[in-house]
Order: C-alpha cells, then structure tokens, then sequence
C-alpha cells in the first residue's frame, strides 16, 4: 500500500539525515492523518490508496500554486523549496496519462458507459474519477469528456 511505501521512505529518510525531504514525508503522514480524522476512521481502510491519491493530488496543487505566487513576488528561495516538497510528493502518484492518452480512456469509457449527450456528463466524469483518479488532470478531463459527448 502507498501508505506503507511513505512510511517506509520517511524511515529510511530520517536514516540518511535527508532533513528535507524528512520533512515533506511528515507533511504528507499528517495530511493523510488529516483526512482519516475528516472521514472518521480513525484507522486506514484496507485499500485506502485511493484516499491516499487524494491526499497527494491536493498536496501537489497546494506547491504548484504556492510555486507561481513565490515566483511571481520574487521570493526563489521560497519557490524552491516548495519545488523541492513538489517533488517528494510527485514521487509518490502515479505516472501522470498523456493528453492522447487521457482522451483514449476517456473515450472508452464514454463507450462503454453508452453516454450520448451531455446529460450523462455526471455519470461519465464520476468513472472516470474512480478508476483514473491520480493518472488524469480532473479540470482537464472535464474538457475533454464534453468533447467526446459531442458538447
């Protein structure tokens, strides 16, 4: 499980002295922590990598978008480490589907859902979470499931 592989990077960062990224590792514990405390399980699910995907993606955005302000009011010691945060977390999901790749799935899934119009946008964008959650750019994906219903 994705848990236990964070879990056992932060030990075996803590054993090479890397402070940094130490760091990070217990950001993204805390933040899982966070979100068993949000759905009230106290525990990890059995298969809670899904969660844990969540987790991470919200974490990425977070950095990306911190990234651009320290960028943009000149502060590039503040950018980078956050750059560097960024990174640890990206090491953890999955490897990111092309543009082509992503409206290849997206297209079988409309298919194999049997979605028509626009309509079925819900149903649609709802599979597609679940199964590719962490592999596809959600704001993204919206575009692209309106093209594939023809809106």
């Amino acid at each position: 499980m994705l848990r236990d592989e964070i879990k056992t990077a932060t030990i075996a960062s803590m054993k090479a002295g890397d402070a940094p990224r130490t760091a990070a590792l217990r950001l993204i514990q805390s933040s899982i922590k966070n979100r068993d405390i949000e759905l009230r399980t106290g525990t990890a699910p059995a298969d809670d990598d899904v969660t844990v995907i969540e987790v991470l993606g919200k974490m990425a955005k977070q950095r990306r978008e911190s990234i651009e302000m320290y960028v943009a009011g000149n502060r590039p010691e503040l950018a980078d480490a956050e750059r560097a945060e960024l990174a640890v977390i990206e090491s953890f999901l999955p490897q990111q589907l092309s543009a082509g790749e992503a409206q290849a799935k997206i297209r079988e899934v409309v298919a194999e859902l049997g979605a028509t119009t626009v309509k079925d946008m819900g149903r649609v964008m709802a599979a597609v979470k679940e199964r590719f959650a962490g592999q596809i750019d959600m704001s993204g994906a919206s575009a692209m499931v309106k093209v594939a219903l023809g809106g």
